[in-house]
């Protein structure tokens, strides 16, 4: 009983690649093997369904690492300050190095998305333990504050038109080959977090119930931040930020197997990577030959699937 949700999971996804690889503006036969066929499945449609495979994956498992460390489920990596505070990362470096190579702009938005994250908890831990929803309120509140300072400084440096792509887009149209390898980094920092799985399920009892059974809560907090921050980072830095997919997917997986990660996050994991992809084939066939960005299919799907979750009452335990 316990795999047959990863079977499904894995059935659902395997169709939805396959269709991620046949669609697009140019026509191709996926059982031919003419160079133009191979030149456009090798250059365009696989780094662009890899890219969205690993992106969907890697922010599902750290929207179960961020709510595990808060214990809060109405909490996701892109309503904690986390990818504006990404965001400002890029925009200092982008300011003080434009010249500076992708592997410093990466350093630089997972340590500013880190400092964004630690900020965020450190909040959390002043909260009333028993107002549930002060948490995800105040992550609202700390994305707007870090969000409005972006929006700031860009103004004054006239680099809108960077931000709007680094917090807006969600946009996956011009991955190609040789754009999109940074992402293999965040599906790295998602399968570290796997590994960690049983210890953030501990942490998530509490400080004082992790303390009693051997557990270094402050180790597992800042491995946590670790793997949040690498995510959050590297998505805005490759496609921008993508919402929901870390707030919607632990809760639906949660729902269905309960509060076992080192069994459901893989469930987690392709259950994002399948949102993903059915949002951006939505976004493709809709206006077909046109797209429209994924952001913004997955923000009306994700606002229906979050309301959903807040009205009907959990079925498992």
């Amino acid at each position: 009983m316990k795999a047959r949700p990863l079977v499904l999971s894995g059935l659902v996804l395997s169709a939805l690649i396959l269709a991620s690889l046949g669609v697009g503006a140019a026509s191709i036969d996926l059982g031919g093997s003419d160079p133009w066929t191979m030149l456009v499945l090798m250059q365009s449609r696989l780094p662009r369904t890899l890219a969205l495979l690993l992106t969907g994956a890697a922010l599902a498992v750290a929207g179960v690492v961020i709510q595990s460390l808060v214990r809060n489920r109405f909490v996701g990596p892109d309503t904690a300050g986390t990818g504006e505070s990404a965001a400002l990362g890029l925009l200092a470096v982008t300011l003080l190095a434009p010249a500076a190579p992708i592997w410093v702009r990466m350093i630089a938005a997972s340590l500013a998305a880190m400092a964004g994250t630690a900020l965020f908890l450190a909040i959390v831990r002043r909260l009333p333990a028993r107002e549930v929803m002060l948490v995800p309120i105040a992550g609202l509140i700390l994305s707007g504050i870090v969000g409005g300072v972006v929006t700031w400084i860009a103004w004054e440096a006239d680099l809108l038109q960077f931000v709007a792509t680094w917090l807006m887009s969600g946009e996956f149209s011009g991955v190609i080959a040789g754009r999109y390898e940074l992402l293999w980094v965040a599906g790295l920092a998602a399968l570290l977090a796997w590994f960690a799985a049983d210890r953030f399920a501990i942490l998530s009892l509490g400080d004082e119930v992790a303390t009693g059974l051997g557990l270094s809560s402050r180790g597992v907090m800042r491995l946590g931040m670790v793997v949040v921050s690498v995510v959050s980072a590297l998505v805005v830095v490759t496609v921008g930020m993508i919402p929901f997919i870390g707030l919607v997917v632990p809760n639906i997986v949660a729902r269905i197997m309960g509060d076992n990660l080192r069994a459901s996050i893989p469930v987690v994991a392709a259950g994002g990577a399948g949102l993903l992809l059915a949002c951006d084939l939505l976004g493709r066939v809709l206006r077909h030959p046109y797209e429209i960005p994924v952001g913004t299919i997955l923000g009306i799907v994700g606002s229906v699937v979050f309301l959903w979750l807040l009205y009907r009452p959990a079925s498992h335990g």
